[in-house]
C-alpha cells in the first residue's frame, strides 16, 4: 500500500527541531510519507547567536525537485507545505512546482506557513521574502498558517481583540485562502496565563483553541513549524478545520509541556511523540 506523501520545503538543522526538523517527524508518526527538501543547512536555528552552514540557492532546489519528479517521486504527494524559505526567488520556484501538481491532480493542498518574523522581534528573514507572501504566495494557498505578527503584516491590520483578527482573516478569505490558522495569538481579551489558536475556514466558520501558556526560558524556537505541519497533516486527513485546531492544538501543548519537563531550548518532539497520533483534542470555542 502506497503511503500518502506530504512535500515539505523548509529548512534544515543538524541539531534541535525547527524548519523540517520540526515538521517531518510529527508527519511520519502520522502515518505520512514525507518528502523533505531542505532550503537551508544549519548547525542549529539561529535563535543560538551563532550558527554555521549554507542557504541552498534557487537552483540548487529546482534541480532537487525536478530529480524528484523525474523518478516519479511526487506519484502519492497530496499536499505541499512551505516553511522558512531562504530567498524570494525559492519562493516562485515553489509555486511552479504547486501548479504543476495540481495540473495532475487539482485536490492537492497548498499550506503556506509564512515564516517571516514575531511579535518582539520583528522580521528576521532576507528582503523580497515578506512581499512574496504577502503579493504571490497567498493568491495559491489552500492553507495558511500564520503568527500574530505575520497575519498583521499580511493584511495590514492590528490585531487588538477577536473582532480584529476575525477581520484579518476575512481579508485573507477575500484573496482566495480557504484556511487560515493564526497559530499563536495574544491579545487584551486573551484569557491570562494562557495562548489562543485561531482558526477561520470558509465553510466551518472560525473557533478558538485556549491552551496554558507555559514559563519557558529561553522560549523554543519551531513550535510554528511543528504546529503548522500537524495542522496540515490534520487536513489531508481529512479533519475539518474546527477538529484540526482542536488536534493540533492539543498536540502541541504536549510538546511544549514535554520540553517544560526536559528543561531544554529545544521541542521534546521525541518524548511527546504519541501526542501526533491525536488521541486527545482541547476544547474548542466558536467565534
Amino acid at each position: 500500500m502506497t503511503l500518502p506523501s506530504i512535500l515539505s520545503v523548509q529548512s534544515h538543522v543538524a541539531v534541535g527541531y525547527v524548519g523540517n526538523r520540526a515538521a517531518v517527524f510529527p508527519l511520519q508518526r502520522m502515518g505520512f510519507d514525507v518528502i523533505a527538501v531542505n532550503t537551508v543547512q544549519f548547525s542549529n536555528h539561529t535563535g543560538y547567536g551563532a550558527w554555521k552552514g549554507q542557504i541552498f540557492s534557487p537552483e540548487h532546489i529546482a534541480d532537487v525537485l525536478s530529480g524528484i519528479d523525474a523518478i516519479g517521486g511526487f506519484t502519492a504527494t497530496k499536499a505541499v507545505l512551505s516553511g522558512y524559505l531562504g530567498e524570494a526567488a525559492l519562493g516562485r520556484i515553489l509555486l511552479d512546482t504547486v501548479k504543476t501538481l495540481r495540473q495532475r491532480d487539482p485536490s492537492v493542498l497548498y499550506c503556506c506557513d509564512p515564516v517571516m518574523g514575531d511579535v518582539g522581534r520583528g522580521f528576521f528573514v532576507r528582503p523580497g521574502i515578506p512581499e512574496f507572501f504577502r503579493d504571490d504566495a497567498i493568491r495559491h494557498a489552500s492553507i495558511l498558517t500564520p503568527n500574530q505578527f505575520e497575519l498583521e503584516y499580511l493584511t495590514g491590520a492590528r490585531i487588538d481583540g477577536p473582532t480584529a483578527a476575525a477581520e484579518a482573516c476575512d481579508r485573507l478569505h477575500r484573496r482566495g485562502v480557504r484556511t487560515v490558522l493564526v497559530t499563536s495569538i495574544e491579545h487584551a481579551l486573551t484569557p491570562a496565563g494562557t495562548i489562543q489558536m485561531l482558526v477561520s475556514d470558509t465553510t466551518h466558520g472560525r473557533h478558538v483553541a485556549t491552551t496554558k501558556k507555559l514559563a519557558l526560558n529561553p522560549a523554543p524556537n519551531g513550535g510554528g513549524d511543528c504546529t503548522a505541519a500537524l495542522f496540515c497533516g490534520a487536513a489531508v486527513k481529512g479533519l475539518a478545520a474546527p477538529d484540526a485546531l482542536a488536534c493540533t492544538a492539543a498536540a502541541i501543548e504536549t510538546v511544549f509541556a514535554a520540553t517544560a519537563q526536559a528543561g531544554t531550548r529545544e521541542l521534546a518532539l521525541i518524548a511527546a511523540q504519541d501526542a501526533f497520533a491525536f488521541g486527545r483534542r482541547v476544547p474548542v470555542e466558536a467565534l
